[in-house]
């Protein structure tokens, strides 16, 4: 029986959601009554998201990482976090959320032509009001229907576009000015039925004003003043897409910015009729009622052209997503429901920007503003703790009606502390009075830490089993509850008990899959105009595998500590081509392999791929300007292939680094925070049922709170935006 001191909840973990859940834990109205211990394995939080300043104080990340203005719990998090911890900005330069975060608008996508040239389309999506984090007013932006109604909308803008783009002539004020068109209610459903009728009759939507003027109607019935009444429009929508299908036919390819918004209109109309078909308006599941399909499988039950299905919209669809079976580009699978709710909320549920990036590393500022409030609220963190069993308790001690128990958490403690056991190890450095995470380790406050540092101990490495000591916890005396808050890759190693004896926990893994990725960071003393590339900072996606990801981070510049400042900087990701995870494990050079892989990788894209993004980064057909990368040391020289060693490149293969994949068929596997199977436990992670069951920040954080409302109650289910609770 616990008494009246405060529970004891030990998280195990250091990502997004075991961060979250210590966050919402931990929140000053709930009083002190979660004591939260924070076991992290080496000297860094983070997880998928850490980040380390290296040579230089160069910004060092385990990949791209842009976080979405529809990441509502996040921002709101981030924004909670910021207004704690006061920081004055006469002193720091990131001292308030706005200062951590801005605006990055543009996002782009390639398509290869049918010269094999790539050609680059660049586009601007305007945000929804206010921004990620603020309180929704009126109505809520993450309903099936709100977001068949902004399909209508751009759907009329891209018809617009093609009808400005065809011919000169003036289109109706009427059709296209939302305030000149007549309001909601104002013409009865029938009356609507019977002008769009007359247009199928009068063969008018095989033309672009026809398709203009039966997507005005069907916004006004898709209006909420409408809901509940029929809704005529899947044979109208049908009649549109087959035109629209005739239109991509016969385009010929020397407008690509025509083609593509052609596929763009396929692409919609396809997902509204899906959406009518499968009846996700009404079914009580929404996406999830689709996810048992693969999404191109499923545009093309409903009528996509094979055009729009290979298109770049949904290639950079599924490279964002990682969606690649073992990493294998041939083998693209994303479950339908999952892919087609987060387009729709990075299209239409964004505020502020689609994308925003980030003024220093993830690690800077995100975790290390999350990591001094914790500290201040009390929360003590015990690094370089690496888990090695979460142990149930035994079945037949358990009398009738009691539920399963962690009874134990047995660690491999890595490194002992110089101070012994009372002291706690203090990761942060300081970089020009911002609080941020080494790349490294402080061995100065390890014990023994010259000899550890000499023999390179990889505190983050799977395959690096040393340890300094064993470290058993128990509950009543060490905890009372437990998050756990690792990778899905690492449970098979750490939860044998919960295998054994679950078969869901069985199943889920059986199920659910990872995949392997790879990041590339090069810094250059040339800029982006003068590399070629003439439009503005942008991220961009479905460009040449195996970096089909890219995005400029050259703000960054700024932020690092270079003798010789980079005047551009370039990430990019992608997967990495899975190889058997049993035989890895057990093959110690694994991690160092797979490196070189990535580097070799690096080395071909830079000679071969990226001159068609920026064309005058290339000497010549072939080899890459290698010139251009500048070094810690700021040496100008041109050493060849071999200046790719002074940049910086990873390979996540690690069983905790691993990308979770949301493979059709799959979703129905995951294990909710919520589950109370066990008595004093829950589970947190973007691997867990969420209700946005996808890898990123969001549903990571969306985890988190989950889990802290297994054991507090708090957050309310109401206050998780988007969280689609029975």
């Amino acid at each position: 029986m616990i008494s009246d001191r405060p529970a004891r909840v030990a998280i195990v973990g250091g990502g997004c959601a075991a961060i979250t859940a210590a966050f919402h834990l931990t929140r000053p109205e709930l009083r002190g009554k979660w004591d939260v211990t924070v076991y992290q394995l080496g000297w860094r939080l983070g997880g998928k998201g850490a980040s380390g300043r290296g040579p230089a104080n160069r910004i060092e990340e385990h990949g791209l990482h842009l976080w979405m203005g529809s990441y509502e719990n996040a921002f709101r998090m981030m924004r909670d976090c910021y207004a704690e911890l006061g920081r004055d900005p006469r002193h720091c330069r990131i001292a308030d959320w706005q200062d951590a975060f801005f605006p990055a608008p543009f996002i782009g996508l390639t398509e290869r032509g049918t010269n094999g040239a790539y050609w680059t389309f660049l586009s601007y999506f305007p945000p929804a009001d206010g921004l990620p984090g603020d309180d929704f007013k009126e109505h809520d932006p993450f309903t099936v229907s709100f977001y068949l109604m902004r399909t209508m909308r751009i759907l009329r803008s891209m018809l617009i576009a093609i009808q400005a783009r065809r011919s000169e002539q003036y289109v109706d004020k009427t059709i296209n000015d939302p305030s000149k068109r007549q309001p909601p209610g104002s013409e009865g459903v029938n009356d609507l039925t019977v002008r769009i009728l007359n247009l199928l009759k009068l063969g008018a939507l095989a033309t672009t004003a026809g398709m203009i003027e039966a997507v005005g109607i069907l916004e006004i019935l898709l209006a909420p003043s409408t809901q509940g009444l029929p809704f005529p429009g899947v044979p109208i929508l049908e009649t549109m897409a087959a035109t629209a299908r005739r239109q991509l036919e016969a385009l010929i390819e020397d407008d690509p910015e025509l083609l593509m918004l052609w596929e763009g209109i396929d692409i919609s109309l396809t997902s509204m009729i899906g959406a009518m078909r499968f009846g996700l308006m009404t079914d009580p599941r929404g996406f999830d009622a689709i996810n048992d399909y693969d999404f191109r499988d499923w545009m093309r039950l409903n009528g996509a052209s094979e055009r729009s299905i290979d298109s770049a919209f949904v290639r950079g669809a599924y490279d964002l997503a990682f969606a690649y079976e073992d990493g294998d580009y041939g083998r693209p699978r994303h479950a339908a429901g999952v892919a087609l709710r987060g387009a729709l909320r990075m299209l239409f549920s964004s505020r502020g920007s689609m994308f925003w990036k980030m003024r220093a590393g993830m690690g800077d500022v995100v975790f290390a503003p999350l990591y001094e409030v914790l500290r201040r609220r009390g929360v003590s963190f015990q690094f370089f703790h690496r888990l090695e069993r979460v142990r149930l308790c035994d079945p037949a001690a358990l009398t009738l009606g009691e539920r399963s128990y962690v009874e134990a958490l047995e660690f491999d403690v890595q490194a002992e502390l110089k101070g012994g056991d009372k002291c706690e190890y203090d990761p942060l450095i300081d970089v020009d009075g911002l609080p941020c995470w080494p790349s490294s380790p402080d061995y100065r406050q390890l014990a023994d830490g010259d000899r550890l540092s000499r023999e390179g101990w990889q505190f983050e490495s799977h395959w690096d089993r040393r340890k300094s000591g064993s470290r058993t916890l128990r509950v009543l005396e060490d905890f009372d509850f437990v998050v756990l808050g690792v990778g899905l890759g690492a449970i098979p190693h750490v939860c044998q008990d919960f295998l054994d004896s679950d078969q869901r926990w069985r199943d889920m893994i059986a199920n659910l899959k990872t995949v392997e990725t790879q990041g590339l960071q090069i810094w250059m003393r040339d800029d982006m105009d003068s590399l070629g590339w003439k439009d503005p900072p942008v991220a961009l996606s479905a460009f040449e595998q195996p970096f089909e990801t890219w995005s400029d981070m050259s703000h960054l510049a700024q932020e690092e500590g270079w003798p010789t400042k980079p005047r551009a900087i370039a990430y990019f990701c992608s997967t990495l081509k899975s190889e058997d995870p049993v035989r890895a494990l057990s093959d110690p050079s694994y991690r160092e392999r797979r490196l070189a892989e990535v580097r070799a990788n690096a080395v071909n894209f830079l000679n071969h791929d990226v001159g068609q993004l920026w064309p005058r980064s290339i000497r010549r057909p072939g080899e890459f300007r290698w010139d251009l990368l500048i070094t810690p040391n700021g040496d100008i020289r041109d050493g060849g292939e071999s200046a790719i060693d002074t940049q910086f490149f990873i390979a996540n293969v690690d069983p905790t680094e691993r990308y979770v994949l949301s493979l059709p068929g799959t979703q129905k596997y995951r294990i909710s925070p919520l589950d109370e199977t066990y008595d004093n436990f829950t589970i947190a992670g973007d691997w867990t049922a969420c209700s946005f069951d996808v890898g990123c920040v969001e549903a990571a954080v969306m985890s988190g709170m989950l889990a802290a409302n297994a054991i507090s109650g708090f957050p309310k289910l109401k206050d998780i935006v988007a969280y689609d609770h029975p």
